[in-house]
């Protein structure tokens, strides 16, 4: 295990999966600890946070089935309304390398696409919790069920 401190060492820009976000916005009891440390490192300036436009469709979905208003806001809130959060547009340079990332690592679609969008904003890690997207190494990947809040 890894110390999110050490995780995030030198790191100025995190791209961010939905399922960090989902663990946050919607206090996951298991990853939610970890992710507020991550997110609290945003708010604070320390760390800004990016993540593509995908993830209003892949956070706003359950919420808007269940017509849980409160969630959607506070998705809303955080993805739309911060200061240290930034959710890009996917253009064509993105698209491009969402494609290549795809034909090099077979990954699915919008698992390329939010790893392009970070490697767009020059970010030098990116979070997630999905193990299979360590194959790509043009950034470091962060795997939330490798990390700790402890140091050691």
């Amino acid at each position: 295990m890894t110390s999110i401190d050490g995780a995030l060492a030198g790191a100025a820009r995190i791209g961010l999966d939905s399922a960090p976000i989902i663990y946050y916005v919607e206090k996951q009891p298991r990853y939610f600890p970890l992710s507020l440390a991550v997110f609290e490192r945003i708010a604070r300036g320390g760390l800004r946070g990016y993540s593509s436009v995908i993830t209003l469709t892949e956070t706003l979905t359950h919420p808007r089935r269940a017509g849980n208003e409160a969630i959607i806001g506070a998705y809303e809130t955080l993805l739309l309304d911060s200061e240290s959060l930034s959710l890009l547009d996917v253009n064509a340079t993105i698209a491009a390398s969402a494609a290549d990332l795809r034909a090099r690592h077979n990954l699915r679609t919008p698992d390329a696409i939010q790893i392009a969008t970070a490697l767009a904003a020059g970010c030098e890690a990116f979070l997630t919790n999905d193990r299979e997207l360590r194959r790509v190494s043009a950034l470091r990947v962060l795997v939330l069920d490798e990390l700790t809040l402890e140091q050691g």
